[in-house]
């Protein structure tokens, strides 16, 4: 049909022509759209309390502890059992957030702005592993380490972009060339990042002792990039978003009850199936029987052909997901049956600098009946416990199903 092709070639020009900067570092409160000071974001789709996964409704209890309003969990639990906490999807506020996702007020947040439209998405600062809020953690270790993150990480970074944005766009093409797929691995992007701030947190005046306790955070965690390049590819999906007829895919997002996938030309609406499991490499001592279901807003990253769609540039990633180096340029050539097109700026090397596959189309998916799959991390299903193992998921085909009769009765009846 030739207005979908249009339609789908449309958004995948705009995906192309997305120029994400880092340009600020600020209070979600202050610079999230409709972020109030009794609300709490969440990775994927609509969840209320009651239904949320153990790592989700830790990380709620945390976010509501370190806000100040309450002094404990039981005060967190009469607090959300009252009603007082709104819950929405960081999706539905130009946000995302990697695991629980949880974004509250005062949380200091990645602002990046493409620097064509101005448009902006947000999201939270990367904690490190381990003990963590986005795993549900929230003892004392937990909150003193979002404070300092809060008080001097944030506006330390802040200060240094001052002096310039830094673009996340060559950035992140740099690191494709220097063997990250920016889902999994990370280890050349956080280098280059650390890199960039370098001289300007030195030129913005920070004494030498907090640059340094900065510079260490950030190296020292080698994902932190993931909570830049969530946002630069949020900016960049979005761009797609609302074409009418276009059948491209511009979210996938767990919660770990549901995965929901939203469609451009089908509006904001999220088409839903259960989450599953992922299949990957656990940790020693844990085994798929510990797992949390599927989890949190990173998928955006093979909705814009990174992550398990770029393995091909990655294949060190494998040994931490699971499966053979050989088989990283299969995985990738696989995606390229479902989507409308490649990315002129990401490129694989090994693959004679071919593009990422770009704008997952979902008619395509159902006659190929290929799924997308997606790098992550995998959560112990318990509050707090944190990451057990790491693999690959597969989105359910349910999703692209009831996204097609929706499409069906809008576009084609």
């Amino acid at each position: 049909m030739k207005q979908i092709e249009e339609a789908n070639q449309r958004a995948l020009s705009a995906m192309n022509s997305c120029e994400p900067h880092l340009v600020a570092i600020a209070p979600a409160k202050d610079v999230i759209p409709g972020m109030k000071e009794n609300m709490l974001l969440h990775a994927g789709p609509p969840i209320e309390w009651d239904r949320m996964c153990g790592p989700m409704q830790g990380a709620v209890i945390g976010a509501l502890i370190f806000e100040g309003m309450a002094g404990d969990e039981k005060e967190a639990l009469r607090l959300i059992k009252n009603g007082d906490i709104v819950f929405e999807p960081c999706h539905h506020h130009q946000s995302v957030g990697p695991m629980a996702g949880i974004i509250s007020p005062s949380m200091q947040c990645f602002v990046v702005e493409d620097k064509n439209t101005k448009r902006r998405s947000f999201c939270n600062l990367h904690e490190g592993r381990g003990k963590i809020l986005r795993f549900g953690a929230y003892d004392k270790e937990v909150i003193d380490r979002l404070k300092w993150m809060n008080d001097v990480l944030g506006p330390v970074i802040n200060d240094a972009l001052k002096l310039g944005s830094i673009n996340l766009k060559t950035l992140m093409a740099e690191a494709l060339h220097m063997g990250d797929e920016c889902h999994q691995r990370f280890k050349a992007s956080t280098s280059l990042f650390a890199n960039r701030l370098v001289v300007p947190i030195l030129e913005s005046g920070t004494d030498k002792k907090t640059a340094k306790e900065v510079l260490d955070f950030i190296i020292t965690r080698e994902q932190t990039f993931l909570n830049l390049s969530m946002p630069a590819m949020k900016l960049t999906a979005d761009s797609a978003h609302g074409i009418k007829y276009s059948t491209v895919v511009t979210t996938m997002a767990r919660n770990g009850v549901e995965f929901g996938i939203r469609v451009s030309g089908l509006g904001d609406k999220w088409f839903t199936a259960p989450a599953l499991v992922p299949d990957g490499l656990f940790f020693p001592g844990y085994g798929p029987q510990d797992a949390s279901l599927d989890l949190g807003d990173s998928a955006i990253m093979e909705t814009c052909g990174f992550g398990a769609f770029a393995m091909a540039a990655a294949p060190a990633v494998l040994s931490f997901v699971g499966g053979k180096a050989s088989e990283a340029v299969e995985y990738t050539k696989k995606m390229y049956s479902i989507t409308v097109g490649e990315s002129p700026s990401y490129t694989i090397p090994i693959l004679g600098f071919r593009g990422l596959p770009t704008g997952i189309d979902i008619l395509k998916v159902l006659k190929t009946g290929l799924q997308p799959m997606i790098n992550t991390g995998i959560a112990h299903k318990l509050a707090g416990i944190g990451q057990i193992g790491a693999g690959i998921a597969k989105v359910p085909l349910g999703c692209f199903e009831k996204a097609l009769v929706e499409y069906d009765e809008k576009y084609l009846r």
